[in-house]
């Protein structure tokens, strides 16, 4: 549909809401722990498999892992022909694949279903409906960046009661059915109020700065020969790298660490949630006031705080602890945040989707070598101390890479 620039003005809303719906309802991607734990009980009790969490870690680690790929493959799509087919058949393989999750006998049933159909669905989905978002609004980019991303991170705080609700009344393979139908139905609504924007719009009364001109509308064939993308790539790599190191074990930190309960434990999981989304808003908001790099090189800063505070944490320290983690969590929120509107700045707001969908990469990165340091390094010493140091480092190394971003960026200019 040709719309004028006042009703674009409008509509750019009703998607940024659409997307805000449709990404919380991906974001239960956090809530595999509560049907993991009762996937592992049903196996075990019901069909007499003995089977643990810990040995359906896999399915979370491919449902995350396979996403790149079609967040590049379906952003392509997306950048060509809209966001509302690409999302719509996400969607659809999402809640499909949770749905069909329901029926599964075994662990290889649930890699198959909820770890490929739903993880490569919702790979497609994602990185489409935060483009999509960020592409309407030139002038929020950071701001609408962070909220689209920041609903996301909130599914963990949201979503967990609910489900946990419906597995305690039912069981985990009903639970996986009825969220499944109604992330499908969630979704498939949502997708009538989205739009392609077009290529050359603007809001009425913003002006584009003239130096980003030069920058417009890069493919990715041309933005993999710049140096910028490199610089860009790893410094999301070394931010995300703490961020994902400690989500991917914060309960256990809480209670080796600190000596909380499993309960209270259960509390700081959530804290880092909410600190995480927060973050995602306040930079997204601030990166659109001071720039991009210098909200990430803050980012970096506060990681290095944060670290220090869980570093020097120890039994009993439990406001110390709460407050390393709340910094922490802005932190890597900050890089979820600024990153889709810092990539469709430097490469052009075009095909975002694609680049967008290829910078995620770093995140990936990060996802998996993060994790690994955490628990190798509990396994070998028996303590978490360690791997705040290596985070540490990642973090001044990201430090270096915001001043090398900007050597590159004055010698392109």
């Amino acid at each position: 549909m040709n719309l004028g620039i006042k009703n674009l003005d409008k509509r750019r809303w009703i998607v940024l809401i659409a997307g805000c719906f449709i990404n919380l309802c991906l974001g239960s991607i956090y809530v595999w722990s509560v049907f993991s734990a009762g996937m592992a009980d049903y196996f075990t009790n019901t069909l007499g498999k003995t089977v643990t969490s810990a040995d359906l870690a896999i399915v979370y680690t491919i449902a995350n892992s396979v996403g790149p790929i079609t967040m590049i493959s379906g952003g392509w799509f997306n950048d060509k022909f809209g966001p509302r087919k690409v999302i719509l058949i996400g969607g659809i393989m999402w809640g499909l694949g949770m749905f069909l999750s329901g029926f599964a006998t075994n662990v290889n049933g649930l890699i198959l279903t909820y770890g490929l159909i739903g993880g490569l669905g919702l790979g497609m989905a994602y990185g489409s409906t935060i483009s999509t978002c960020v592409k309407f609004f030139p002038d929020k980019r950071g701001l609408v960046g962070g909220i689209t991303t920041a609903v996301y991170g909130l599914s963990s705080v949201i979503l967990p009661p609910i489900v946990t609700v419906i597995v305690a009344k039912t069981n985990a393979t009903t639970a996986f059915k009825i969220v499944g139908i109604v992330f499908m139905v969630l979704i498939a609504v949502s997708v009538i109020f989205l739009e392609k924007c077009p290529d050359d719009y603007t809001p009425a009364g913003f002006t584009p700065k003239k130096t980003a001109a030069v920058k417009q509308n890069m493919n990715w064939k041309e933005m993999l020969k710049t140096p910028t993308f490199y610089v860009m790539l790893l410094l999301l790599t070394c931010g995300a790298f703490t961020g994902m190191m400690i989500t991917s074990q914060a309960s256990s930190v809480a209670q080796h660490m600190v000596g909380l309960s499993a309960v209270a434990a259960s509390l700081a999981v959530s804290v880092l949630a909410l600190f995480n989304a927060l973050g995602r808003i306040v930079a997204g908001f601030v990166s659109d006031k001071i720039g991009r790099i210098n909200t990430l090189f803050l980012a970096c800063i506060l990681a290095v705080i944060g670290l220090l505070c869980l570093y020097f944490s120890g039994m009993g320290t439990v406001t110390l602890f709460y407050i390393g983690l709340s910094i922490v969590g802005i932190s890597y929120g900050a890089f979820m945040g600024v990153y889709p509107g810092f990539t469709a700045d430097q490469f052009g707001p075009k095909n975002n989707s694609v680049n967008y969908g290829i910078m995620f990469i770093g995140f990936a990165i990060a996802g998996y070598f993060g994790p690994q340091i955490m628990g190798q390094t509990f396994a070998k010493t028996g303590a978490y101390q360690n791997a705040f140091i290596y985070a540490i480092v990642f973090s001044v190394v990201g430090i270096l890479f915001t001043f090398i971003y900007r050597l590159v960026a004055k010698k392109n200019k």
